[in-house]
C-alpha cells in the first residue's frame, strides 16, 4: 500500500514539476482565407505537424486549430491559431532563419489572410 502511494505521489509530482519548465511558447492567431481549398488546409496541417521533425531542436511541440473564441482585430476576425513550444528565446531566433521555415510559410500563406496576432509566453 505504501509503495503504491509513493508511486502515485511521484507520478503527480512529475506532472507538477514539468508545468514549471522554462520553455517558450510562440503563438499566433490568424484570419483564414475563405477560398482556401481542403487540399490547402491538409497541406498546412501536415506541414505544421511536421515542424518538430523538420525543425528538430527548435520546435519541440506544435498545436493548431480553431479558436474556441475568435479574436476580433479591427475588421478582421482571427479564428485559427498555432502554438509552437520551443526550448528558449534562442530557438525562437533560430526559427525565423531556419531553412524549413520558408517552406512552411509558403504552405501557411495559402490558408491565411496576411497579418497575424503573435505573442510569446516565457516559462517561469
Amino acid at each position: 500500500m505504501r509503495k503504491a502511494l509513493l508511486i502515485g505521489c511521484l507520478f503527480v509530482l512529475t506532472g507538477v514539476l514539468s508545468a514549471g519548465e522554462k520553455k517558450l511558447m510562440h503563438c499566433f492567431v490568424f484570419t483564414t482565407i475563405k477560398e482556401a481549398s481542403d487540399a490547402d488546409w491538409k497541406a498546412f496541417q501536415a506541414a505544421t505537424d511536421a515542424l518538430p521533425k523538420t525543425m528538430s531542436g527548435v520546435v519541440s511541440r506544435v498545436w493548431h486549430g480553431k479558436l474556441r473564441r475568435p479574436l476580433r482585430v479591427g475588421s478582421d476576425v482571427r479564428a485559427y491559431g498555432v502554438c509552437m513550444e520551443m526550448p528558449d528565446e534562442a530557438a525562437l531566433k533560430a526559427y525565423a532563419s531556419h531553412a524549413a521555415h520558408g517552406d512552411w510559410v509558403k504552405v501557411y500563406e495559402k490558408v491565411r489572410v496576411e497579418g497575424t496576432t503573435t505573442y510569446d509566453i516565457l516559462g517561469q
